[in-house]
């Protein structure tokens, strides 16, 4: 066998098969999988209060206005508050959010996958907020119209009408987000949470050789993205066609 074959099936042996090192590649894409949906169902939470309350106030400022009342002072300062919190989490660096809650709010705990969930979660909040602002905006004023005619009041009419259509209008791009949140992960390992690029780190420290465990670690990042993107294609497929 040519010399040049058998060491890239040493070098693979030695990263994969001895010590049972396959093992940490699996925990820590594990790993990067809970951070990454519990992080996404965090931000769509966020992103659905945050979407409603900034939609409402823009939607029902002048009316409000008019009538007056605690109500619009209320929504203002709600409204107000998020857009704060947007432009501080889109303005500085998700790394720098994750040591804040990892190393300050949440000091005293040591689940990093849990803080890992809070800390992407507030921050996917922020962009999935503007996503599902889009898609309520993009929505016809005539179903807000129609909620009200069979005696929906705003909340029922956002709960049952709106919403509902707006997940539909924004589900690939939310399903982009899913794929760009798994991404940023990567830098959990900034907080000592064994995620995959973590344990591709830590493999290619103990063999003094990185080039192996890191070229399998963007193997499997690149693998998942394309299984992603293609399920993304096939939704989006599928709702071109319910639309016809």
């Amino acid at each position: 066998m040519n010399p040049i074959t058998l060491s890239v099936i040493d070098r693979l042996s030695r990263v994969l098969v001895e010590n049972d090192r396959y093992m940490q590649f699996i925990n820590g894409f594990l790993n990067t999988l809970k951070i990454t949906g519990g992080a996404l169902l965090v931000g769509i939470v966020i992103g659905v209060l945050i979407a409603a309350v900034r939609t409402s106030f823009d939607k029902n400022r002048e009316a409000m206005k008019l009538k007056g009342g605690l109500g619009y002072y209320v929504l203002a300062i709600l409204n107000w508050i998020c857009k704060v919190y947007l432009t501080v989490i889109r303005g500085t660096p998700v790394v720098v959010q994750l040591m804040i809650m990892y190393f300050v709010v949440f000091a005293a705990s040591s689940n990093g996958v849990l803080v890992g969930i809070i800390a992407f979660g507030i921050n996917s909040g922020a962009y999935v907020a503007e996503i599902f602002r889009a898609g309520i905006m993009s929505i016809d004023n005539g179903q807000f119209e129609a909620g009200r005619s069979i005696g929906f009041n705003y909340v029922q009419t956002m709960r049952y009408i709106i919403i509902p259509q707006m997940f539909k209008a924004v589900l690939p791009t939310l399903l982009n987000e899913f794929i760009a949140l798994l991404k940023e992960t990567s830098v959990a390992g900034y907080v000592g949470v064994i995620e995959l690029t973590k344990a591709g780190n830590i493999i290619g420290g103990r063999l003094f050789d990185y080039f192996p465990p890191l070229a399998i670690v963007a193997l499997i990042y690149l693998t998942t993205v394309m299984i992603l993107t293609w399920l993304v294609g096939i939704v989006e497929r599928r709702l071109k066609k319910s639309e016809r």
